[in-house]
Parts: structure tokens; sequence; C-alpha cells
């Protein structure tokens, strides 16, 4: 059976809401499996849209990395667009107002720290407090739904910010649907919430499996290999090496200027051989206004189903800190969720002075990361809020 989404479902469908006053949290990404934009299928299909919400990245979902993003017009409804990644995070009640449903469908990452997760979670909130039904429209995870490939740590609870706002593992292996249920109660909000559950998707599933065309969810992350890497590379967001934003290989590559290529070619023929294949590649990065060749290398994951890229990320930070040691730096990185971009790695890992345990010897090192990147709890927690087996 055709792999089909919450949105698809819906459709094929006359719910009794569809004439009621509906606010949609939605962005381009977010397309049926026809490849038609959500929100464009449900207007032409009668739905009485009234006003469209976006996140990070915007609607178009073009917007860079943690910029402020606007209130605008939607070219695709005429409506009026209301962002959550600007002034505020979650609608207010005078934005609610005049709705009475709020749908709910985007893409994900499958990673604690991409954002569209928690607009999700301040979206059901602002729904229980305003008394306010919410639906949302499922979609598949597209690192697939295995919880024993989940990879933490889990995250600190001092460490609350918008890439981690509540205690889940770093790599989930759930849908937003299932985090929606699993967050709604949780929190004590119990919310009027409704799951319509995509169908034809099984959990040992990655996007490989969908036979559908990427929809790129945000501008860095291009194609399904470069998702796959992104758990484990977004670290070096931390750092004053680039992942490649800008380029054709965003979140496949790592590089800088100084990075000593035989070395880590040598590195990591030697530690990853097994997980990644790995290639030298020069990148036209853009520094101060200027395009410069940087050295670096690309990723290449060879079993995408049993990869954990966290763990893999992780290691080529410690690689590259060991083996550059005047060079390498870690870096503040400011978003507009973070503007002084302070302490960006203990946010993403999700523990307090991240950077300290990167000094350890290496054995000592990966002695610590095995009992912080596991999450054994995790398959208890979330065991009775999946919807898909």
């Amino acid at each position: 059976m055709p792999l089909q989404f919450g949105i698809d479902i819906l459709l094929k469908n006359e719910p009794n809401w569809k004439k009621d006053r509906i606010g949609m949290l939605t962005n381009d990404a977010a397309k049926t499996n026809k490849g038609i934009i959500s929100r464009l299928a449900l207007k032409e299909a009668g739905f009485n849209l009234m006003k469209i919400f976006s996140p990070e990245h915007g609607i178009k979902t073009i917007g860079a990395d943690g910029a402020f993003m606007k209130d605008d017009m939607d070219e695709i409804t005429g409506l009026p667009i209301i962002s959550l990644y600007g002034e505020k995070f979650m609608p207010s009640e005078n934005d609610l107002a005049d709705i009475d449903i709020m749908l709910f469908d985007m893409p994900d990452a499958g990673t604690r720290f991409y954002t569209y997760l928690w607009s999700m979670t301040y979206w059901i909130e602002a729904a229980a407090k305003y008394q306010k039904q919410v639906i949302i429209l499922d979609r598949p995870n597209p690192l697939g739904g295995s919880i024993p490939m989940s990879e933490g740590p889990m995250l600190d609870d001092t460490l609350t910010s918008f890439i981690g706002r509540f205690n889940i593992p770093i790599k989930h292996q759930c849908t937003l649907g299932e985090l929606a249920k699993y967050f709604n109660n949780l929190q004590g909000w119990n919310a009027n919430i409704n799951v319509i559950n995509c169908e034809g998707w099984n959990r040992e599933q990655l996007f490989y499996d969908w036979n559908l065309q990427w929809a790129k969810p945000s501008p860095a992350l291009q194609n399904i290999e470069a998702n796959i890497l992104y758990p484990g590379l977004c670290f070096f967001e931390a750092t004053n090496l680039s992942v490649g934003r800008g380029t054709k290989y965003s979140f496949e590559w790592i590089g800088a200027k100084w990075i000593n290529i035989p070395a880590m070619l040598m590195a990591c023929q030697t530690i990853l051989r097994a997980d990644i294949i790995i290639e030298s590649i020069s990148l036209p990065l853009t520094v101060n206004g200027v395009i410069t060749e940087t050295k670096g290398i690309r990723l290449k994951v060879i079993e995408p189903l049993y990869y954990d890229a966290v763990l893999n990320g992780l290691l080529l930070i410690k690689m590259v800190k060991d083996i550059h040691p005047r060079d390498f730096k870690w870096m503040p990185y400011p978003t507009t969720a973070n503007p002084s971009g302070e302490n960006h790695l203990s946010l993403l890992l999700g523990i307090p002075h991240a950077e300290s345990i990167f000094d350890l010897p290496l054995q000592q090192w990966l002695q610590k990361m095995g009992v912080l990147l596991r999450v054994d709890e995790w398959r208890t927690l979330i065991e009775p809020y999946l919807i898909y087996k």
C-alpha cells in the first residue's frame, strides 16, 4: 500500500469541522503524497482556512537558520501569516480568537534540536490554554521509527531551550503525532487533541522506503543523506568548522582552511570505516563576503538504518579537536531563540559543561559517551504513546 500522510487521510474524509474556522501551522515542505502543498490542497477541497502560522525558516522554508521571521501574507492562499519564530513562539489569545480548529502539518527531521517539534508543543499548549481543538496531521519520521536506534543524551532540565524544550533523546525515533500525545499527557495540558495517523508505514522504514520525492524541510537539509548525518554533524555548529551551509553538500561535509586532510582521512579510516565512506572535497564557502575554497571531508553513510549518527558526529569532533589542538575552537552560535549564541554545545547535547568532556583522553571519552548516549528508559516512557507498530 502506498504511503499516505495524515493530510492524505484527511482529504479522503469529510470531517464535521471542515467548515469551522481553521488556523494552520505549516510550511511549503508539508505536502500530500502527490506533492501538492497541504494548505493549497485543503483550500481547494473546501476546508475553511482562516489564518496561517509559520515556524522557523518561514512559510517557504527558505529563511536562514535561526533567523527572525516576520509576519507576512501567504501567496498560495491569500491568507495572513503569523510567524511563530519571531516576536513569539506561541500564538496569542488574540491570534486564536477567530479560530475554532488548530491544524498542524509539518515534516520533521527526527532530531530533538530540530525546532518544528517545539513549535508543535507551543501549538498544543496554546490549544489547551485557549480551549481550542487541535488536530495533528501525522507524518513518518525520515530516520525511521526503530526505538532501539534512539540515541541520547536525554535533556538535563537545566538546559531547556527552543532546541530542546522537554526531556527526550536527541534521536527520538518517533513521529510528531506520537510526541504530541506524549507531551500533551506528560505536561498535563490535556488539550483536546486528535492525531490523524499516516497509513502504509512501519517503524523499520526510512525515507528511502517511502518512494516519494524529498521535500526540503529547511534550506540545509537538501536530501535524505544530509538528514541522516544531521543528528551528529549539527554539533559542529558549536565549533569553528563549517558544515557546508550554502553549498550542495550542507550537513554532508565538514571543513576548515586549517584542517589536516591526510590525518583526518587516516583517523576516519581507522575508527569509522564500518559506518561511513569519506572523501576529500573542497567547497566554495562565503566568509565575510568573500568566496574561499575551503578544505574538508564529505561523509557518506554505508547503512542508514543502523547508523549511530549522534555517536559518530561527536567522535568526529573529538578527532578534529585532538588532531588540531591549536586550531580547533568552540564558538557561539547566535539565533533568534538564543541571541548570544553562548552554551550552544550544551544546549544541543543536553548536558551541562559539554565542552569539558572533550578534554578527556579518547578511551575515557568513549566510556563517558557510552553512558550518556544510552537511553534504555526511553522505550518504557514512550511505549504507551506509539501509534505505529
